[in-house]
């Protein structure tokens, strides 16, 4: 019926028919037109004089089509409310119950490394010292945070929470981060040289390394954690995360925190691999004081809310576009 109308008002416009206001005393074949002009100018983004030569008006007429377009309610224009990053932080503290939360508002080829600021001021105020403990996750948000720079904190420990890969990719590369974060804090570095997922046969050889067991030991004195929060397999892909066949098997996953699978509501998810891993147990995480997530991109907002229900992680570094995922997923 609709477009039935609009093609009858067409073809009068292109016998020449001027039109003029009030349109007419049909008001169905009006509210066509009307929607019909809409159209053209705000979704096919036709401008008015392109609109007024193909519907045979003056340009003056499909102005006021279009104003009174939006005088019947046809044509509604939204603006939305600015909302600082500041506010945004606010938000994400109070909805999600985090002990601290901080937004950067930055593009997003350089949202990762814009991270490294406010996570080197939770670092700073959470008041680490000589001896202090700080773990580090592995993952691209962690690599662009210790690309850009920590603070000095003269004599902290650096630690990684989890064994090492054997992946190429610099991003995999956890006992660097704890390289270059010692020396950027003017702390000392302790390695974890074993992989995070050995052999249930060789898990027992690897923490009996004296080495080995004195950096592990630390998990249980860790005072301030950095991690990245995983997207789910079906997500990201395998070879972006190295996942195990395990891992790309579980369905139900919202997302993980060094290699400790969530579902939306926070739940733990069992895998075959979760209790031969050489990285801080779940029990471990939850008892640092704070576990500082660094996370970017929309489709984290599910991960990062599993990540903070499963009490992985007790504060938040993102930029304003995640910040605001997340707190529409939130509700």
């Amino acid at each position: 019926m609709l477009s039935s109308i609009c093609c009858s008002l067409y073809h009068v416009a292109e016998r020449n028919f001027k039109l003029s206001l009030p349109l007419s005393s049909d008001r169905a074949a009006t509210r066509a037109l009307l929607h019909s002009v809409a159209k053209m100018h705000y979704e096919a983004d036709l401008s008015q004089v392109d609109i007024a030569k193909r519907i045979g008006v003056s340009t003056a007429t499909v102005s006021r089509l279009l104003q009174r377009a939006r005088a019947e309610g046809i044509v509604r224009i939204e603006i939305a409310d600015l909302v600082s990053s500041d506010d945004l932080a606010t938000q994400l503290t109070e909805r999600l119950g985090l002990k601290r939360a901080a937004v950067v508002e930055a593009p997003v080829n350089t949202a990762l490394s814009a991270l490294a600021a406010p996570a080197g001021t939770m670092l700073l105020e959470a008041g680490l010292r000589a001896g202090s403990v700080l773990a580090l996750g592995w993952g691209r948000a962690i690599a662009a945070v210790v690309a850009a720079g920590l603070p000095a904190i003269p004599g902290v420990i650096t630690v990684p929470a989890t064994g090492g890969m054997q992946q190429h990719a610099p991003h995999f590369q956890v006992n660097e981060f704890v390289r270059r974060a010692a020396e950027q804090t003017g702390g000392t570095p302790h390695f974890v040289h074993a992989p995070y997922l050995p052999s249930a046969q060789t898990r027992d050889a690897f923490l009996s390394d004296a080495a080995i067991a004195d950096s592990v030991a630390l998990w249980d004195r860790i005072d301030v954690a950095i991690v990245g929060v995983g997207l789910p397999h079906a997500v990201n892909s395998p070879e972006a995360s190295a996942a195990t066949p395990d891992e790309q098997a579980l369905h139900d996953a919202a997302g993980d925190v060094i290699r400790h699978y969530f579902d939306a509501n926070g739940c733990l998810i069992e895998w075959e691999g979760e209790s031969r891993m050489i990285a801080v147990s779940p029990a471990q995480l939850r008892r640092v004081p704070l576990v500082i997530g660094v996370a970017v991109g929309a489709n984290k907002a599910a991960a990062i809310l599993g990540a903070v229900r499963a009490g992985f992680i007790s504060a938040l570094v993102t930029d304003i576009r995640t910040a605001e995922a997340v707190l529409a997923a939130a509700t």
